[in-house]
């Protein structure tokens, strides 16, 4: 009778790397690891060698980070999706994704669990599992961490010694550092307590330290169609390769990179340090084109509504259907978000150049101090006259 099989989401990394050895032991099973590509920079066949010496029997690789910059990334930059205002949500966007696949592997393999190597107090426990649900609501979900008698990182980094399984992480430098396309995050040792001051030259993968970065400024040209980039200085690039141009050229002059407190979703706050250089670019300059080119109220609208949607992703929920529902709205609104945008890059700072469209809504006559066809000076008075009623009847009843 064959073994039952357990799809193991599987990063090489500390986590993942004990997790094949304990499962071996705990559920006498078959380990099919998957490492999903959204676009980490990686040794793929290395990690496929570790994953079968640490007693794997099957390895996938499904590389999908053109999938992830065109349906997940470039979806939160149209809705300058930033959680708590801030985070432009670089690990919560490639989850969804990486839970796909894992439940096409999953039936591919006819297996009957899937494991991954979240710990109980992270946020990414709930995303992997509600991205699990949203394709197969009966799929068994093993979380190791939630069971097993590993209570740190140092005891993670003990076993994995005790197993015989090569490693990165030290005891002396315990970073948990996740990678994609998008971003780089680090968390965990020294970094912990908001009140150690890290040196981030030790820390920064593709983002320099301000100490390290040019001396020159450099003008960037993005060119947006319908809210989504489609060339930069000129040249046209699919979405992944938008993104990966920019984080070499923003990363280059410290872009992009986020040291905050976050609240994260099961309750307490912790601290991450976090690079996005290309995104922060991205992004930035998305907004500009948008100030050009969509009305007051629906930028407005559009400022609500990406706050809602960075919550719902940051939770987890991207295949919900609010979240669908409002990336119809969205989409709705890029009908007209077309143009270049030019901004000036350095020392860690993005400032405005020049914003061109075929769509603005800016008139020079009309925004400009003289006379138009449009607007009468005149009319000025009446309109003073009624938005102001309202204070004028408060003053009069003495409320002011």
């Amino acid at each position: 009778m064959s073994k039952e099989k357990i799809v193991l989401a599987y990063s090489g990394g500390l986590d993942t790397s004990i997790t094949i050895p304990w499962l071996k032991e705990n559920y006498d099973s078959e380990i099919i690891a998957v490492c999903v590509d959204v676009g980490q920079k990686e040794d793929w066949d290395a990690v496929e060698k570790k994953a079968i010496a640490s007693g794997a029997s099957k390895f996938y690789c499904p590389h999908v980070a053109d999938e992830f910059a065109a349906d997940f990334i470039y979806p939160a930059i149209s809705a300058n999706a930033k959680y708590q205002g801030t985070y432009l949500l670089g690990t919560a966007l490639a989850r969804p994704l990486i839970a796909k696949k894992l439940v096409e592997i999953a039936h591919q393999e006819n297996a009957t669990a899937i494991c991954h190597g979240c710990t109980g107090k992270g946020n990414d426990q709930v995303r992997f599992e509600m991205g699990i649900a949203a394709f197969d609501s009966e799929m068994n979900v093993i979380a190791p961490w939630r069971e097993w008698n590993i209570k740190s990182r140092e005891d993670a980094i003990d076993y994995a010694n005790k197993k015989g399984i090569p490693i990165t992480s030290t005891k002396e430098k315990i970073y948990s550092e996740d990678e994609n396309l998008m971003h780089i995050s680090h968390e965990g040792g020294d970094i912990e307590s908001p009140a150690n001051a890290v040196n981030y030259a030790d820390i920064l993968h593709i983002t320099n330290a301000l100490e390290n970065t040019p001396d020159e400024a450099e003008v960037v040209t993005i060119t947006f169609n319908k809210g989504r980039a489609t060339a930069v200085n000129g040249e046209a690039l699919k979405p992944s390769e938008v993104v990966s141009t920019l984080n070499t050229i923003a990363g280059k002059h410290g872009i992009g990179v986020l040291d905050w407190i976050e609240d994260r979703t099961i309750g307490m706050k912790s601290r991450g340090i976090y690079e996005t250089p290309g995104g922060t670019v991205l992004l930035e300059a998305h907004e500009r084109l948008e100030s050009l080119t969509l009305t007051k109220e629906t930028i407005k609208l559009k400022k609500y509504i990406g706050l809602e949607l960075a919550e719902l992703v940051y939770n987890g929920q991207w295949y919900s259907q609010a979240n669908l529902a409002i990336q119809a709205l969205i989409n709705q609104t890029q009908e007209y978000v077309n143009g270049e945008v030019q901004v000036k890059l350095y020392k860690g700072n993005i400032l405005p150049h020049s914003i061109t469209s075929p769509n603005e809504l800016f008139d020079a006559d009309v925004s400009g101090f003289g006379e138009d066809d449009l607007f009468d000076h005149h009319d000025a008075k009446g309109f003073i006259n009624i938005i102001t009623l309202p204070t004028k009847i408060q003053k009069r009843k003495g409320m002011i």
